[in-house]
């Protein structure tokens, strides 16, 4: 997990815009975030598998 303080760094308006960092809202993972949702991949399948995104489920084909 995210150490606390990098987690309030990213929630900073930052001098440039270049330099924001997306971070997921129920893990605070930097990496593989969907814009969309604000939530990182894993987060994301976790609530899809659960029925929490409408719209969105498993592939299987």
């Amino acid at each position: 997990m995210a150490s606390k303080a990098k987690i309030e760094k990213s929630k900073r308006t930052p001098k440039f815009s270049s330099r924001i960092e997306h971070r997921c809202n129920l893990c605070g993972r930097p990496r593989a975030v969907y814009r969309k949702f604000k939530v990182c991949r894993i987060c994301f399948r976790d609530l899809c598998l659960d029925g929490l995104v409408p719209g969105a489920r498993k592939a299987s084909w």
